[in-house]
């Protein structure tokens, strides 16, 4: 049986509806559904273009490994990632200190991919293969209308949230 996420902006009131992809991921579906509700500031992606992510805590007691990895999203597909202190503690990635961001030693980066044409390299890192965990099947629309709004108006008081779909 398939099982649904929600991804939420919270203060923009927009949410998208995601299918788990249990078949190809099942570590990393696993390990966010046990997790779920989540919830972190929004950033939006620098370097991979179409993208809007959560940094949060390390939540799962085990992680996940890679499992159906790209280095391509496509519009609709839901990542996770796993980062150490040491990718991400540039000053120069722009996290805030006031973000927590630099204090953690590993953080799970949880995004959606709205568009087309991205890329996940990084200038410092190279490669950033991501888990593709989840698929966007209701909202994707909408939802990449305030990814819009996030990269032209800013992030700043802006959450994103995920929640198993039809629970609050």
């Amino acid at each position: 049986m398939a099982r649904y996420i929600s991804l939420t902006l919270t203060t923009r009131g927009v949410s998208c509806t995601a299918r788990l992809l249990d078949d190809v991921a099942p570590r990393t579906c696993a390990a966010v559904w046990d997790a779920l509700p989540l919830d972190g500031q929004v950033y939006h992606g620098k370097y991979a273009r179409n993208e809007i992510y959560a940094l949060l805590p390390v939540f799962s007691a085990q992680d996940p490994g890679k499992e159906n990895t790209t280095v391509t999203p496509i519009p609709g597909d839901v990542c996770w990632f796993h980062f150490d202190s040491d990718d991400l503690g540039n000053p120069g990635y722009g996290y805030e200190a006031s973000a927590g961001v630099r204090d953690r030693a590993e953080l799970i980066d949880l995004a959606l991919f709205y568009g087309r044409n991205n890329l996940l390299i990084n200038g410092d890192q190279g490669w950033v293969p991501g888990n593709v965990f989840a698929t966007v099947v209701d909202g994707l629309d909408v939802m990449a209308e305030a990814c819009q709004s996030i990269w032209m108006d800013g992030a700043r008081g802006e959450f994103l949230a995920f929640a198993r779909a039809g629970e609050d």
